[in-house]
């Protein structure tokens, strides 16, 4: 996996949350951990099939809205 560098990342930010009394966060970090381990480890394809063929990031990022339209 060549994005398993974001487990590390989360990992870290658990541990912080742990150490600095932010339980509810270390928890939901654990469910993140859980979801990040598991679509790293799908295969491309099924992964086009869950998110659709045109994620929301790189050239098919769609425009930001901010104001009232927000």
């Amino acid at each position: 996996m060549k994005n398993d560098w974001i487990i590390d990342v989360l990992m870290d930010l658990k541990k912080f949350s742990a150490r600095n009394k932010l339980n509810h966060l270390a928890e939901h970090l654990d469910d993140t951990i859980l979801v990040a381990t598991t679509e790293l480890a799908l295969p491309v394809e099924t992964k086009r099939r869950l998110i659709g063929e045109y994620e929301q990031t790189g050239q098919y990022a769609g425009r930001a809205f901010t104001g009232d339209n927000a």
